[in-house]
């Protein structure tokens, strides 16, 4: 239990060498957590109790098996079955659609500086708002959060393909149908009072927020956040043992060190420790699946960042994804369009070239009758579009420069979050089955 709180605790921040090249800038810093918070965020993670049906967990979609995603190109949240690749859509209850994005890793989402989240940045820190982050949905939807960490759990829990539930088919959908989210009697209330009516999270709040304390859903969701900080903390890998002057990278490594720092020009945009500059750019992905629309649009494209600063220059700019456990973490993309690394590194060797070339065979998708997966690879006018966007530049890289980069992104990679520092439990307080 020592051993477990001393790591708990741990507020890390990298021991450089004296000599670190290449220059990332500051390194890494995360909030020390409260091992009872992180504990009780755990059990809340595996919990189907927070989705409308009660049979979706934050884990259906950011499971350790499948290096916290799914394993999916786009995912079956609501209305699906099964678990990972073998996810399939249950006939009888079918989702309405897939979800439109690929579901994000979660590796270091606990340091400090990840300050924006998801694919598009619509929920970011901004110390010019009164909570401290803003978000398209409102700045009533903020008030309470502990961090940008904690404030996106409510995405999902009031998304109704993903964890709400279609329409009015629960008392969460319901409400989210109505528009009353954040309102008391709205859907976070209505999900916290599922939570504190077990009796085993009733007690662990009392422990965490003192005896009889109000139990709100910023109050779940800032546990949540606690027990991703501990549980998928990465920053041990190959490359940071090299960095800190501890071992050498292998050969094959160093080169694609090398290269992806120097002439393939990767650490422009996967800059810093963690390998993102947490900024937004257009390169040309395939999109496939619905797209991210409102209900009432008939377009599947989606517009990535522009969606949400209306800007003409943000149109099909996606945030950079951080590389770390990138081995892990596929299929690659804003829609998962590439199933494997080398197809999505091949991509930034020449996006234009890669997206009409694109073969959608290599999506990882469920089966669904009736859906069009391919509809804007067949839309000339959006695909002109989509090129127009692109800001990256072909690079000449031969297949042993590509196989050392290759080697190089395997260094990012921490194996100790395999071990799991909690795991998956075997049963949650709610009695409901957990996805394993």
């Amino acid at each position: 239990m020592r051993v477990l709180t001393a790591l708990f605790l741990m507020a890390g921040a990298a021991t450089a060498a004296p000599e670190v090249r290449p220059d990332l800038g500051p390194p890494p810093v995360f909030r020390a957590v409260d091992p009872a918070r992180a504990e009780l965020g755990h059990l809340l993670f595996y919990d189907p109790i927070l989705s409308g049906n009660r049979n979706v967990s934050c884990a259906t979609c950011h499971h350790p098996r499948f290096g916290t995603s799914d394993g999916l190109s786009l995912g079956l949240g609501e209305g699906g079955i099964g678990l990972g690749p073998d996810r399939k859509v249950d006939a009888s209850n079918p989702p309405e659609q897939r979800i439109p994005r690929n579901a994000p890793a979660l590796f270091n989402l606990g340091a400090e500086e990840f300050s924006v989240m998801f694919h598009d940045g619509r929920l970011e820190a901004d110390s010019d708002h009164p909570d401290g982050m803003r978000t398209p949905l409102g700045q009533e939807m903020l008030s309470g959060f502990d961090s940008v960490l904690s404030a996106q759990a409510m995405f999902p829990v009031l998304s109704g393909d993903e964890m709400a539930g279609h329409y009015s088919e629960n008392d969460v959908s319901q409400s989210v149908r109505l528009g009353h989210l954040s309102l008391p009697g709205g859907a976070w209330d209505k999900i916290a009072a599922r939570v504190v009516a077990v009796p085993e999270y009733r007690s662990r709040f009392d422990t965490v927020l003192g005896q009889g304390a109000a139990v709100s859903f910023t109050d779940i969701s800032d546990v949540l956040a606690d027990f991703i900080r501990v549980e998928w903390r990465a920053d041990d890998s190959a490359f940071d043992r090299y960095m800190r002057g501890e071992a050498p990278l292998s050969a094959a490594a160093q080169q694609g060190m090398d290269l992806f720092y120097g002439k393939a020009g990767c650490g422009s945009c996967h800059a810093g420790w963690f390998q993102t500059d947490h900024g937004f750019h257009a390169i040309a992905m395939p999109q496939i699946g619905p797209g991210k629309a409102a209900r009432f649009e008939t377009h599947a494209r989606d517009e990535g960042r522009m969606r949400v600063t209306g800007a003409a220059e943000d149109a099909y700019r996606f945030r950079t994804p951080s590389l770390r456990n990138i081995t892990d973490t596929g299929p690659y993309g804003h829609a998962g369009s590439y199933a494997t690394l080398e197809a999505v590194v091949r991509h930034h060797l020449d996006p234009v070239a890669g997206l009409m070339g694109y073969d959608p065979a290599q999506a990882v998708l469920a089966a669904m009758d009736g859906v069009d997966d391919q509809r804007i690879l067949r839309d000339e006018a959006e695909l002109a579009a989509i090129v127009e966007a692109n800001e990256l530049a072909p690079v000449d890289l031969s297949n042993d420069e590509v196989a050392a980069i290759l080697s190089f992104l395997g260094a990012l990679s921490d194996d100790g979050w395999r071990q799991g520092r909690m795991g998956v439990p075997e049963t949650v307080p709610s009695g409901l089955p957990v996805d394993r």
